[in-house]
């Protein structure tokens, strides 16, 4: 796959991953208030999260590779 591909599919994919992990932090926050147990899911939005910007700055990386100096 050559580096404008993978930007093509990692980018959006990698900003979903980010909105999504954000939105389970969020829930977490609030199961948190209410008082229910919330570690594992506030962890697991956090993997989330990071997931996403872990791929978004990949295919930053491939897109600055597929540009033409």
């Amino acid at each position: 796959m050559n580096a404008k591909t993978r930007w093509l599919i990692q980018a959006p994919l990698g900003l979903i991953l980010v909105g999504a992990g954000l939105s389970m932090a969020i829930d977490a926050g609030s199961i948190k208030a209410s008082g229910a147990p919330w570690f594992c899911y506030g962890t697991a939005a956090l993997v989330v999260f990071n997931s996403g910007l872990c791929v978004f700055g990949d295919a930053i990386i491939h897109k600055i590779r597929s540009l033409k100096f």
